[in-house]
């Protein structure tokens, strides 16, 4: 009968066929530390309540998942799992594994993944996106400024023709992206077919009288059969974009679609995310659904934007987004060797209004998309003075001009900042 240690400190990780996991621990009343990090190293890997008489030595020193560093003050434990534990290219095989039964464990109070890291053999085995955050402004023709985005609001309720008029007169107003809404998919009031294709045509009658390209992510959400009809609908009408609500239809439906290179953008939305990412103690952090995404093939992903209205702290949205963008590589958390996978384009969304596009991009820097919701559609003067208020506060950014000097030439703009910033004019227009 072989009895496995599964703690081994001072352990060399072997980067290069290990997956590395970092986790935050909170043993049970009267479970020492260690303990529970064998358990939870053993129960995620080849381990048992009991040691097993069908358990090879030899075979357990090939493979064990090994605890490599504990910091107990700061309640911290690093795991070293060989490669062979994983298949290759499956992201519900890994997630089986390294958050499964070891948080329903009765040893464990808390326990969160907080990062993961991989080697290239494994990240290989994945597609990643299609066209990643270069293809993205290659499409747009957008080299530097952040790419500007809406949500049709309201959320639902419109029908498509109201969805296709306003879009319009967004896009003509200087928004480059519009999406549908998390939970508007193929709805009694808004048919999904009939919405696409009338969308689409307002899309191209904007293109073909600014010159300028637009993009419309249509939410395809829907089990795996019926989303891939959509997508392939959606790709007959002429649409270059297609919106997954990537929890609820699951990374492996992310999978399934890219594998049809159908050559569409795949627009990542983390709607419910925050069941298992929210809490700082247990689950499993935003950091490391991102980084799934991105090897589940995600080109635009939301992130968060630290000063909208959606959880998420700076600390935690720049680790992500640095991850995601282009520099990745300068982020010193990162390890890891990313291979040919293409970064990922951060979206930030939720409670976006002009007045908060310095902010936000002093904090996240232009490489992103900004989406806009209430802040364009809630415009005192209605969706395209919103729309324009939006474009003229991203030209003051990215000319260096405060956006209380810019707004006195633009009156949207200048509208937005008393509606939403509170900011005082003592001269009359």
């Amino acid at each position: 009968m072989a009895h496995i240690g599964f703690v081994q400190i001072g352990y060399k990780p072997k980067y290069d066929r290990e997956i590395i996991t970092t986790f935050y621990v909170e043993p049970s009343a009267g479970v020492a530390f260690n303990e529970v990090a064998d358990a939870v190293a053993g129960e995620s890997s080849i381990g048992s309540w009991t040691d097993l008489g069908t358990l090879k030595k030899s075979v357990a020193e090939k493979i064990q998942a090994r605890v490599f560093y504990i910091d107990v003050k700061k309640k911290i434990m690093k795991i070293a799992y060989p490669l062979a534990l994983f298949e290759l290219g499956s992201i519900p095989q890994f997630l089986s594994s390294v958050g499964g039964n070891i948080f329903s464990m009765k040893a464990v109070k808390h326990l969160r993944l907080l990062d993961v890291e991989f080697p290239k053999k494994y990240i290989d085995s994945f597609q990643g996106p299609a066209f990643g955050l270069a293809g993205i402004r290659k499409i747009t023709g957008i080299k530097k400024r952040l790419i500007l985005g809406s949500i049709i609001k309201p959320k639902v309720g419109l029908n498509p023709d109201e969805q296709a008029e306003l879009s319009y007169a967004v896009w003509r107003n200087g928004i480059d992206l519009i999406k549908d809404d998390e939970n508007l998919t193929n709805m009694s009031f808004n048919n999904f077919e009939e919405r696409v294709r009338k969308v689409l045509k307002a899309l191209k009658k904007v293109e073909q009288e600014t010159g300028l390209v637009k993009l419309y992510s249509a939410n395809i959400t829907a089990p795996p059969d019926i989303m891939l009809e959509r997508a392939k609908f959606v790709k007959s009408q002429g649409g270059k974009v297609v919106m997954v609500d990537i929890v609820s239809t699951g990374l492996d439906s992310v999978q399934y679609l890219r594998k049809q290179n159908l050559g569409l953008i795949i627009h990542g939305h983390r709607a419910g995310h925050s069941t298992f990412t929210r809490y700082e103690k247990h689950g499993i952090t935003m950091l490391v659904l991102a980084k799934l995404a991105r090897l589940a093939g995600v080109d635009q992903l939301h992130t968060g934007t630290v000063v909208g209205k959606m959880d998420g702290t700076r600390e935690e949205v720049l680790t992500i987004n640095q991850l995601l963008q282009e520099d990745w590589r300068d982020y010193h958390a990162l390890r890891e060797d990313w291979s040919s996978i293409k970064p990922t384009m951060p979206i930030a969304s939720g409670g976006m209004h002009p007045g908060l596009l310095p902010k936000l991009v002093e904090s996240l820097g232009s490489d992103l998309i900004a989406n806009f919701g209430g802040g364009i559609h809630g415009h005192v003067d209605g969706s395209a003075a919103g729309a324009r208020g939006c474009f003229q506060a991203a030209e003051a950014v990215e000319k260096g001009i405060p956006l209380a000097v810019y707004a006195k030439d633009h009156d949207e703009l200048r509208k937005a900042l008393i509606q939403w910033n509170n900011v005082k004019y003592k001269y009359k227009r």
